[in-house]
């Protein structure tokens, strides 16, 4: 059920995106002819009035699908209706619809999240310091690429640190402060970490490897206190939708630092670039310790979708925009076999992205590794 409900939740941001795109073109009256969720084979059709609405094989996106080039549309090419004969300003809102509708979607997420489980008020410190990631590789002070030993030792997400040497860690903030000081100051040293995984208690070895900034060891994993948070009802409508625009705004913040860093230091962070199987993975493991973390995990991930869709990259919305950018300076198209060719290149690498990412999160998966054990 828990990988249910995280696979529903991909499936419904793609879904909100796409009707962005679908909405906006309706709205100012132009022809849409397709409405698809996945690429490849179709698996499931339904012919409306003027559209067909398809879900198909592969469920890496979706796409809205318009007449200006179909060969088989009895629309004249001249309709003042095609997306083609729009003003740039029509086109634009069409294609940043599904960015600003993913925008408003997350905005919408936190509210109800704050409306229906209540506003947070602080946090129950319980003993420990929990994993929220684990990494699959680290970088040494020689560059060289090599498997963390935090999964090595076998350490997994959603465990918690208990000790290290024997000696108790607590709770809260002095725990995080704690375990993160005495690995970064043991490079090279075997230590030994008590571990809580569900309802057991695990002894592992691992040694901290020195990193590139040489002064520092690290085990790759991420480390947050362990602890579950209070709520209090909402005094009002204003107060949900207050917290609900903080929280927005944090989140976007955040995730576009975080979508920046990956550009700026890419080497150290390539390995939390996440596929659709991590993805579901994660929103699994959130849904099955608490189905209320799945509010902010879908929030984060439909914010992840805009920013992401909104870069200047062939393929993506924010390369289509920049199509238009270079229309509206030299006051006309670029040649269609341009543009074309630079879509359809840039789409055979985003689907062969999304390939590689699906098969090393697939080969990552615990199930898939205890066949090779």
């Amino acid at each position: 059920m828990a990988v249910l409900a995280a696979i529903s939740v991909l499936a419904l941001l793609i879904v909100v995106h796409e009707l962005g795109h679908f909405a906006a073109a309706r709205l100012q009256g132009i022809h849409v002819n397709r409405f698809s969720i996945g690429f490849g084979p179709i698996l499931w059709r339904y012919q409306g009035a003027t559209t067909e609405y398809a879900l198909r094989a592969f469920p890496l996106g979706g796409f809205v699908g318009f007449p200006d080039d179909d060969p088989e549309s009895t629309i004249p090419p001249s309709d003042e209706n095609l997306l083609k004969n729009r003003p740039i300003l029509d086109r634009a809102i069409v294609i940043s619809a599904g960015v600003i509708a993913n925008l408003i979607f997350a905005y919408l997420v936190f509210v109800v999240q704050f409306a229906s489980v209540g506003i947070p008020q602080g946090i129950n410190y319980e003993p420990g310091v929990l994993v929220p990631r684990v990494q699959s590789e680290v970088l040494l002070p020689d560059g060289q690429s090599v498997t963390s030993p935090a999964l090595k030792a076998g350490i997994k997400q959603g465990d918690i640190f208990l000790a290290i040497n024997g000696e108790s860690l607590g709770q809260g903030e002095a725990a995080t402060d704690a375990l993160m000081s005495s690995i970064q100051e043991s490079p090279n040293q075997p230590l030994t970490f008590t571990l809580q995984r569900g309802d057991r208690t695990l002894e592992l070895e691992m040694t901290p490897l020195r990193s590139q900034k040489q002064d520092k060891a690290i085990v790759g994993v991420g480390l947050m206190p362990n602890g579950t948070v209070d709520y209090r009802r909402p005094s009002g409508p204003v107060e949900v939708l207050t917290y609900g625009a903080n929280e927005f705004q944090g989140t976007l913040l955040q995730t576009a630092q975080g979508l920046a860093s990956i550009v700026t230091n890419f080497s150290e962070v390539a390995d939390q670039v996440a596929g659709p199987v991590k993805i579901v993975e994660q929103g699994a493991q959130f849904a099955q310790r608490d189905v209320t973390r799945l509010f902010p995990f879908t929030a984060i991930i439909s914010i992840n979708l805009a920013i992401i869709n909104i870069l200047p990259l062939p393929a993506l919305d924010g390369g289509q925009l920049a199509f238009l950018l270079v229309e509206g300076v030299r006051g006309r198209p670029l040649p269609n076999q341009i543009q074309e060719n630079v879509m359809q290149t840039g789409l055979v690498l985003l689907l062969g992205l999304g390939i590689f990412l699906i098969v090393r999160d697939t080969a990552q998966l615990e199930v898939f590794q205890n066949l090779f054990q």
